[in-house]
């Protein structure tokens, strides 16, 4: 499942956004954790120098590669754990 914005393409997801994966699913947690902190997505793009786009791929659960990098940078920001920001749960599979 994707969560799409359909009334505003330039919208931030503020919830935790769940992606089905073949192995598994993703939660993207950054448009809540924005949102929690009253940070702006105006003020997040200007401190951490990220591109809207970017931040907006990331809060909608649309991001398809995660730049470890950036995640640093986003953590150390946001003083958080990197799975405050994402979190990838892996499909139990009975034996």
């Amino acid at each position: 499942m994707i969560f799409i914005f359909k009334d505003n393409i330039n919208a931030v997801s503020k919830e935790i956004v769940k992606v089905d994966l073949p192995n598994g699913y993703c939660l993207f947690k950054l448009g809540k954790l924005l949102n929690d902190k009253n940070i702006s997505i105006n003020q997040f793009m200007r401190d951490t120098d990220t591109d809207f786009k970017t931040i907006k791929k990331h809060a909608n659960g649309l991001a398809q590669q995660i730049d470890t990098l950036l995640i640093d940078k986003w953590c150390k920001y946001l003083d958080v754990d990197d799975n405050e920001i994402y979190e990838y749960i892996r499909n139990k599979v009975d034996n």
